[in-house]
């Protein structure tokens, strides 16, 4: 059985549900569909040197303790071709990093900087944090490949999400939206053209008891061991 080595990029805490949901989602992916994953957990302070892994996953549990190491995160999956599955925290800092590094704007998440003038993302109208809610995937993209269905109904624990204000802006500069909440709110953003690169506003690690790895997280951990027969000879980062 091929082994893939990932990032779990987060600062772990047994009060995050998802961080204690993903051993029992590691050893589901094994049991069940045969996709071993060599898990790391990197905090957000040390998220450096990630460019030899086979995936990174940035994890729920913002407010993280470096915004700067999860942008650096999202940054190296990007730009090296790596598998890259954000998830709450990780779907925010995702959309800092594409709108600073790719763009090039000066913007700023209102839970990390709420001083800031031009702030990418804001408290949500009402807030998600222990709610469900219907998501609806753009047809054809992988997001409803993946998932098998144009809609689903997902669990959230966020309160924040992306201004409306910049989506034309960073569809226009490469990103596509293809899951949005049914008043059209974006909930899920792709990469076209890199070989996996999707985040998501919900957190697909709790979905049901953590026995059937939700879908999004399966696609992830196969482009992992995919890209092991491309995995770069060293990583300089690899604490437990």
């Amino acid at each position: 059985m091929t082994t893939a080595r990932i990032a779990l990029v987060g600062d772990k805490s047994p009060s995050v549900r998802s961080h204690a949901r993903i051993p029992v989602l590691l050893e589901a992916l094994r049991e069940r569909d045969g996709l071993a994953l060599d898990a790391y957990w990197i905090p957000t302070t040390e998220a450096t040197g990630l460019e030899g892994f086979d995936g990174v996953w940035m994890v729920p549990g913002s407010p993280y303790r470096s915004e700067a190491g999860a942008v650096n995160a999202a940054r190296a999956a990007r730009e090296h071709g790596i598998p890259f599955l954000g998830t709450c925290g990780g779907f925010q800092h995702t959309l800092l990093e594409y709108a600073r590094n790719v763009l090039g704007l000066s913007v700023a998440h209102a839970e990390n900087d709420p001083g800031a003038e031009e702030m990418l993302l804001l408290p949500l109208a009402c807030s998600l944090a222990g709610h469900e809610d219907a998501v609806r995937l753009t047809p054809g993209s992988l997001a409803e490949k993946v998932v098998g269905a144009e809609r689903t109904v997902e669990r959230y624990s966020c309160a924040f999400g992306l201004n409306a204000d910049y989506v034309p802006a960073l569809e226009a500069g490469g990103l596509r939206f293809t899951g949005h909440d049914e008043a059209g709110l974006v909930r899920v953003l792709e990469l076209p053209g890199h070989p996996f690169f999707l985040a998501t506003l919900f957190q697909p690690e709790l979905a049901g008891d953590g026995s059937r790895p939700h879908p999004l997280i399966a696609a992830f951990a196969s482009a992992c061991v995919t890209h092991t027969d491309h995995r770069r000879p060293k990583i300089s980062w690899l604490p437990r």
